[in-house]
């Protein structure tokens, strides 16, 4: 390990004086830009343009591209990127992840790869985690780039598939990292391509890269249609698991946030719904709301989880703090909440399409990012993401004064000193932003604050509209502001007028966040720039953190102290708790990319499953020719295995010819236009060329019927894609259900991902067969003229 350590440091040293050498050169071209006209700078995007035409590489034009986008920038908003700042576009532009810190201007930086990348025409997409991000940045920076003579696009889920493909049209497409994968799943659900709105994925510049790639990669993007109410069950599950006792009913493991029905709680359940048996496979549905109903109830928690607001549910970001309007739980846990909380439940839903961000932004010829906090997840970034972190030197030293984690007893001691030094700071005029980690400890806290006559903001998911206007006034002078953790995402606390002097702004943390990046974000929002500033984490044995991670060790050293202390108020500051807190810290850290790890390998099977769909029916929306021969590929597959089917056996006498000839009534021909007597005496190849033979000349027949090439086009197309969707989507619902079984299997030893991996593929192959036999079923028993409207 320690080796490893000293091989990434190295190599970070290495690409910073590669990249300070060009960073150079670039600074020394000012003289070239700096005299030139307006007119002259515009001109040169269509110079370089004429460049990559005659052959030269991006890497070749990079030095000129970088100097004409920094001396635009410096004219339209008046902002001359630093040293600093062309090191961490280049980091960019080589397809890796430039750590730069808060204040540092990263927006900035990402003009120059934007920019040049842009210029090979291909689409550029700037990735943000929000609505307002994307909508901000597109307006400032897609000033510069429109100066230059490029195309700036926005694109929200808001606007319709035309506004969309115009969006992306543009050289440079702003847009949350939501939409893109959305828009990448809607575009092969559509019938037609003039429906689809992307081009290609060329190359993405992912802002806050650690809060999109890695935050938000456990929850995968589905795209839902309609199934089936079953909203009685999840009431009475409810209204069952209510009843029940921890420990005597059912067991929580903290570590793992996993619930299970005791001995005892099973017996209550089997009295409670009239069963002989709760785990018969009979009652597989009603154990299924059970456990919902188990984890809505007693892991799943009001104003940390989730809010309800104006009678509906709505999942509360554990990292950002923000809502995320429009997700649900899936697999019935949101309609187990929606139950537990008397809203209405709203109906189950079947997945059509899924993706997770890590395969979306995997497909992407090259890939960069930005954040101020990515180190910690290296190891993450280059195994899943081929993406190197390169620490980018900030441009003033960082003189904000990070004191030792204090470690209280219990919450109640630990909010009573927070409270303290905030009404001592406060008494001084120094601004505080305190950060939280749920919603409920921001309200918990803003009540103390108020009965000791704190004026003060909160910042939280249910007031996050105010979100730009709170925080521009978190730097003033006297200000005090409570946020959970969507205050350290992409906004800049600017100091007021008098606070440098004051010691700038002072963080306070309430509890350490299971990662360390999230803690690192808080305290990133002071000493900005070389700002002065100060930060404190308040901690206390009863935070979740330490209840679930603490060591033995903290808590014996915590009571040796704690005898002394007759009111509990004592505190522990040493640099050995710092330690043992960052050890938990890394324990959960590595959970939850275990997790990250588990959800990317059960979809590597999807994903090469979901290319060999997405791209065959791509070939059929693209196809130019007729899809005569592809249907009768088809024909003939699907004969070919009926006629194996049926004549498996070693001897003739036992053929199953009376299956065939049912086989060929459903899907080929009438049954006046095949007898069994047709069948008999032939061997097998002799079968499938009788048979194909049969349908070939019924198929011709049926085509010729049509007026035009364009119709039979038209009518292949539509039959193709309605089966591909439908039996497409049945199988993502049956790959569900295959993951959830497979896992099952590890108490009979065997490893639940090979034999997702194995079930998978065998799965798949019989959907491909399912899709050709009904395509030769809908085709050759189709009355045409009712198949002339496009799907």
């Amino acid at each position: 390990m320690p080796n490893l350590l000293k091989n990434l440091v190295e190599n970070d040293k290495a690409v910073l004086r590669k990249t300070a050498k060009m960073a150079d050169q670039i600074l020394a071209l000012e003289k070239t830009y700096r005299p030139m006209s307006d007119e002259e700078l515009k001109n040169m995007t269509v110079e370089l343009k004429e460049r990559l035409a005659k052959g030269k590489s991006l890497d070749d034009i990079l030095p000129d591209a970088y100097a004409v986008v920094r001396e635009a920038a410096r004219r339209v908003l008046g902002l001359n990127a630093y040293k600093v700042q062309i090191q961490g576009g280049i980091i960019l532009h080589g397809g890796n992840i430039a750590e730069m810190k808060t204040g540092e201007g990263k927006t900035l930086t990402e003009t120059m790869p934007v920019y040049l990348n842009a210029l090979a025409g291909k689409g550029v997409h700037v990735v943000t985690v929000n609505d307002y991000l994307a909508t901000r940045d597109s307006q400032e920076m897609g000033e510069v780039y429109r100066f230059l003579g490029l195309t700036v696009g926005l694109n929200l889920n808001s606007m319709n598939a035309s506004q969309k493909r115009e969006a992306y049209n543009c050289d440079i497409t702003y847009s949350t990292n939501n939409e893109l994968g959305f828009d990448y799943l809607r575009d092969n659900m559509v019938a037609s391509q003039s429906q689809m709105v992307q081009r290609p994925l060329y190359f993405a510049v992912v802002d806050e890269v650690d809060s999109i790639l890695i935050d938000e990669a456990r929850t995968p993007l589905i795209i839902s249609g309609q199934a089936g109410k079953s909203t009685a069950l999840y009431t009475r599950a409810d209204y069952f698991v209510k009843g029940l006792k921890e420990e005597r009913d059912y067991t929580i493991d903290l570590t793992s946030k996993s619930i299970s029905l005791t001995d005892e709680g099973v017996d209550k359940a089997e009295r409670v719904f009239r069963l002989n048996n709760l785990y018969d496979v009979d009652n597989t549905a009603l154990v299924h709301h059970i456990d919902q109903a188990l984890r809505a109830n007693y892991i799943m928690l009001l104003d940390i989880d989730y809010v309800v607001d104006e009678g509906k549910v709505k999942i509360v970001d554990g990292f950002t703090g923000r809502i995320m309007e429009g997700r649900r739980y899936s697999d019935g846990l949101h309609q187990a909440i929606e139950a537990k909380e008397n809203v209405e439940i709203e109906d189950e839903s079947k997945t059509m399409a899924t993706i997770t961000f890590q395969n979306y932004f995997r497909m992407y010829e090259k890939l960069s990012g930005m954040t101020g906090t990515a180190k910690t997840e290296e190891e993450e970034f280059r195994e899943i993401y081929n993406m190197d972190v390169v620490q980018v030197p900030t441009n003033r030293p960082v003189i904000r004064d990070d004191a030792s984690d204090l470690l209280y007893p219990n919450l109640k001691s630990k909010f009573k000193a927070v409270v303290e030094e905030i009404k001592e700071r406060h008494a001084t005029g120094q601004p505080i932003l305190v950060g939280t980690v749920a919603v409920e400890t921001s309200e918990y806290l803003s009540k103390l604050l108020r009965q000791a006559g704190i004026p003060h903001e909160v910042l939280n998911a249910k007031n996050h509209f105010k979100e730009a206007e709170i925080v521009m006034q978190a730097g003033q002078k006297g200000a005090v502001t409570i946020a959970t953790n969507m205050a350290g995402r992409g906004t800049d606390i600017k100091l007021g007028s008098g606070v440098k002097e004051l010691g700038g702004l002072c963080v306070i943390g309430t509890e350490r966040h299971e990662s360390r990046r999230i803690d690192n974000q808080l305290r990133g929002r002071s000493g900005r720039q070389g700002d002065p500033g100060a930060s404190q984490f308040y901690l206390s044995l009863e935070d979740d953190l330490m209840r679930r991670f603490g060591s033995e060790r903290i808590q014996a050293f915590w009571e040796k102290m704690a005898e002394s202390d007759e009111d509990n108020d004592l505190a522990i500051n040493s640099r050995m708790l710092s330690r043992q807190v960052e050890s938990a810290q890394k324990r959960v850290e590595g959970n939850n990319y275990d997790t990250r790890k588990n959800v990317l390998e059960y979809d590597e099977v999807m994903r090469e499953q979901r290319e060999v769909i997405y791209k065959q029916r791509l070939q059929v929306i693209q196809a130019e020719e007729s899809l005569t021969p592809y249907v009768k590929a088809m024909i003939k597959r699907t004969i070919t295995r009926q006629v194996e089917i049926a004549t498996e056996a070693d001897k003739k006498k036992d053929w199953n010819l009376e299956s065939l000839l049912d086989f060929g009534h459903a899907a080929l021909v009438s049954p006046d236009e095949l007898s069994l007597s047709q069948l008999q005496g032939k061997n097998r190849k002799e079968l499938i060329n009788f048979l194909y033979g049969l349908a070939e000349s019924k198929y011709d027949e049926k085509i010729a019927a049509l007026a035009t090439p364009e119709q039979v086009k038209e009518f292949e197309k539509v039959v193709i894609l309605r089966v591909v969707d439908s039996k497409w989507t049945d199988h993502i619902d049956m790959m569900d259900n295959l993951r959830q079984s497979v896992g099952l299997r590890a108490y009979a030893q065997t490893n639940p991902l090979t034999e997702y991996q194995t079930e998978g593929y065998e799965r798949f192959e019989e959907m491909s067969a399912a899709i050709e036999y009904d395509v030769t079923r809908f085709i050759m028993k189709a009355q045409i003229r009712q198949n002339m409207q496009s799907a």
